[in-house]
């Protein structure tokens, strides 16, 4: 399992974990610099956040706090040393219940920085128009896209997506009315590649198999693209198979997985003997995700597929131990590094979860 207590320098320049979980915990608990949510809970936790939790696995000790997030005063989550920084709010997508919220001032800025290296790893072009198709407005996802492209040179053109819209029509059985709104999204798509050179397209898969059923939308783009960058939901093998070596042979294709408390993970270059087609790697040690037995909570083995349990841990934000209703396959870390990877990403399947709708993000 991923150990905050390791002393190799990290992705994106944290320094080593231990130092990185050091100095979150006394940035977020020290009275001078921490946030008032933070600091009213202190005395309440049973222990000393600044000397009982040395490593990842103390994070346990804390409560999952966040529910609370879909209520508390966002001025109560901007912490003290952070006072005149300008922070943005951002919301969930509101899967399995009301929207959650988030601050950020810097912290996903890092994040998308290291992404953008990761997708230079890929092979993503340096240059051309993006198109994002995706949501924008509450969601973090829109800007997280505008910044890829500006840090590639390039500009982003988007247009109205909105996810909660679509999860209700196919949550109350209106099905039709959510592929009339697919098909909404597609008369957006084409003045815009139809007149605008689109060198890289962020989409959904389920947005992206329209495309290509699409025969004028899908010619033109097959033209003109040199890079895929998919997330949202999940698609299976066959699907992606197809999209890389079918529909799209001359773009590379990654994807990218993430949620609004999580940050970005995003899918690491292949290695010799991977058996996925996608393998994320979080961005450690600001992103810390553990794969754990939903019955038990202990961690599952190498292969297995178990629930995700997060840990936030940055200046902007702390949130420990936040268990999400995804689940994924534990996969060994690449070559040189000491991060698990994630693979096959889905809903968590139970008795006792919540139906997840997809929709079309």
């Amino acid at each position: 399992m991923t150990d905050l207590a390791t002393d190799t320098p990290q992705a994106g320049g944290l320094g080593t974990a231990s130092e990185h979980l050091r100095d979150v915990l006394r940035w977020h608990f020290d009275p001078a610099t921490g946030s008032p949510f933070w600091l009213r809970k202190a005395g309440s936790l049973g222990f000393d956040p600044l000397t009982d939790i040395v490593d990842v696995a103390g994070l346990r000790r804390f409560p999952d706090v966040s529910g609370e997030l879909r209520t508390v005063p966002v001025e109560d989550l901007i912490p003290a040393g952070s006072s005149g920084a300008a922070f943005d709010v951002f919301e969930s997508g509101g899967t399995v219940g009301a929207p959650k919220r988030v601050i950020d001032s810097t912290a996903r800025t890092r994040n998308v920085d290291w992404v953008s290296d990761v997708l230079t790893e890929h092979g993503f072009p340096e240059t051309g128009h993006w198109l994002h198709v995706g949501p924008t407005g509450p969601h973090v996802v829109g800007r997280t896209v505008r910044h890829l492209a500006q840090l590639r040179g390039s500009m982003c053109f988007t247009l109205d997506f909105d996810p909660r819209w679509v999860k209700r029509l196919i949550g109350s059985g209106r099905t039709e009315l959510a592929a009339e709104y697919r098909s909404y999204l597609l008369d957006q798509i084409e003045p815009i590649v139809s007149s605008q050179n689109i060198k890289v397209l962020f989409v959904t898969p389920p947005v992206l198999e329209a495309i290509c059923a699409h025969p004028d939308l899908y010619e033109r783009l097959a033209t003109t693209l040199e890079g895929i960058l998919w997330a949202g939901t999940s698609i299976s093998p066959e699907s992606l198979r197809q999209i890389e070596e079918t529909f799209f042979p001359n773009a590379r294709v990654a994807a990218i997985y993430g949620n609004t408390i999580m940050g970005i993970a995003p899918q690491r270059p292949s290695e010799p003997g991977d058996s996925h087609p996608c393998v994320f790697r979080p961005y450690f040690p600001q992103s810390v995700v553990e794969l754990v037995d939903p019955e038990t909570g202990g961690p599952v083995e190498y292969g297995d597929r178990g629930q995700v349990l997060m840990h936030q841990l940055s200046r902007d934000m702390f949130l420990p131990n936040v268990l999400e209703r995804d689940t994924a396959i534990r996969v060994r870390p690449a070559t040189g590094d000491d991060v698990d990877g994630l693979a096959d990403i889905a809903p968590l399947k139970t008795k006792d979860a919540p139906a997840v709708i997809e929709g079309v993000y």
